[in-house]
C-alpha cells in the first residue's frame, strides 16, 4: 500500500520482490500495526518526506532472505521492524549510545519503506529477535506502540501516580507495565468518550476522565501521547511540585502559552524522540512477564486506508493491525 504524495489516499501497488543488500534482511510480513506517526506521514507533518513510500513501522514478519555480511539471522526466524531503521553510527549522538539522535537517520515507513506490504527490506542490525511466544498481531504494537510507551515510562522516572493523556494503543500498553509496577494510573481520554474511560478502567486505571479535568489528587507524573498540545499546560497544571510531564509524541500541535506559575517549583516537561535498539531489547524481554494483552482490530492489507481513517475518528480501542 503506496503513498505516493501526502493527504492522498494509499494505493494498492504490485512491486517486484526486492532483494537484500549487504548488511539487510527481506522479512515476509506477518502483521503490521497501524500506529498515529503513520497520520502525520499521510498528513505532511513530518519534515523532510520520501515519495513514493510504503508506511509501516510496528512489523512483524519472518526472514525470508538473508544479505551478504549479516550473521545472527536464520531463514524463517521471527523478528520485529521498528521506526528507527538505520543510523549512521559516526555522528556524536550514535558515538556516545543516543542514537535515537542520530543526525543521518532512516525511520521504517517514513524515509525507508516499511510494512504496509507483503515483504519488507530491512537493516539487520535494528532488526529484533522475537521468539514464538506471543501471536503475529498480538505482537505487532509492542513494536512501537509499547516501545516508545517503554521509553516514555523510563523517562518519567519513578512515581506512584501515573497520568496518561489520550488512551490509545501506548497508552493501553503502559497502563499494563505499570500495573505491573505497582503504579496507580489516571486515564485521561476525549471529552466525553466514555467507551475509552470504561476500557482505562477495564485496564486498572483507579480513575479515568476527560482531558479538561484535573484528577482527584495531584499526580507523581504524566505522559502525554496525544498530539494535542494544549494539554500541555494541563498536564504541568495536574503534577505535583517536582512532577515530570513526557511529551511522547513525534509531532504535537502547537503548545499556547502558560503561566510560569505552572513550570515552577520545579516541574519538568521533557520529550521522548524515536528509541533504541537497546530500548527494544528490554522492553521485549521483559514484555512476557508483565503479561501485556494488547486490544487488536485486524483489518486486511488491502483496508489500510480504512483502518488509517478509523484510528483518526477514534472507532476502536486499544491498537489496529494490518494483516497481509
Amino acid at each position: 500500500m503506496v503513498l505516493k504524495q501526502a493527504h492522498s489516499a494509499l494505493e494498492w501497488t504490485e512491486l517486484p520482490d526486492r532483494q537484500p543488500e549487504s548488511g539487510e534482511i527481506r522479512v515476509k510480513v506477518l502483521a503490521c500495526g497501524v500506529c498515529r506517526t503513520d497520520l502525520h506521514v499521510l498528513d505532511g507533518e513530518l519534515p523532510h518526506p520520501v515519495f513514493p513510500i510504503i508506511p509501516g513501522h510496528e512489523i512483524i514478519g519472518r526472514v525470508d532472505a538473508i544479505g551478504a555480511h549479516v550473521t545472527g539471522f536464520q531463514l524463517g526466524e521471527r523478528v520485529g521492524i521498528p521506526w528507527l531503521g538505520h543510523t549512521c553510527g559516526n555522528c556524536p549522538y550514535c558515538l556516545t549510545h543516543h542514537e535515537n539522535l542520530c543526525d543521518k537517520p532512516l525511520f521504517t515507513g517514513y524515509t525507508r519503506d516499511g510494512g504496509f506490504a507483503t515483504k519488507v527490506i530491512a537493516d539487520a542490525r535494528f532488526a529484533l529477535p522475537l521468539g514464538e511466544r506471543g501471536s503475529d498481531i498480538a505482537l505487532a504494537p509492542l513494536l512501537c506502540a509499547g516501545l516508545i510507551g517503554w521509553r516514555s515510562l523510563v523517562m518519567a522516572g519513578e512515581g506512584n501516580k501515573l497520568g496518561l493523556y489520550g488512551f490509545g494503543a501506548a497508552a493501553h500498553i503502559v497502563a499494563q507495565i505499570a500495573n505491573w509496577q505497582g503504579r496507580s494510573v489516571f486515564a485521561f481520554t476525549r471529552p466525553g468518550d466514555i467507551t475509552a474511560q470504561r476500557f482505562a478502567r477495564q485496564l486498572g486505571a483507579v480513575w479515568a476522565g476527560g482531558s479538561e479535568e484535573m484528577p482527584p489528587e495531584p499526580l507523581d507524573i504524566a505522559i502525554i501521547f496525544a498530539t494535542v498540545g494544549e494539554l500541555v499546560p494541563l498536564a504541568l497544571k495536574a503534577v505535583r511540585k517536582g512532577g515530570r510531564v513526557v511529551c511522547a509524541g513525534i509531532h504535537m500541535s502547537d503548545i499556547p502559552s502558560f503561566p510560569y506559575q505552572l513550570l515552577w517549583e520545579e516541574r519538568q516537561l521533557v520529550s521522548v524522540a524515536n528509541l533504541t535498539r537497546q530500548d527494544g531489547l528490554d522492553f521485549l524481554r521483559l514484555a512476557p512477564e508483565m503479561g501485556i494483552v494488547t486490544q487488536t482490530t485486524a483489518y486486511p492489507l488491502k483496508q489500510a486506508n480504512q483502518a488509517l481513517a478509523d484510528l483518526r475518528a477514534g472507532r476502536f480501542v486499544g491498537a489496529a493491525v494490518l494483516v497481509p
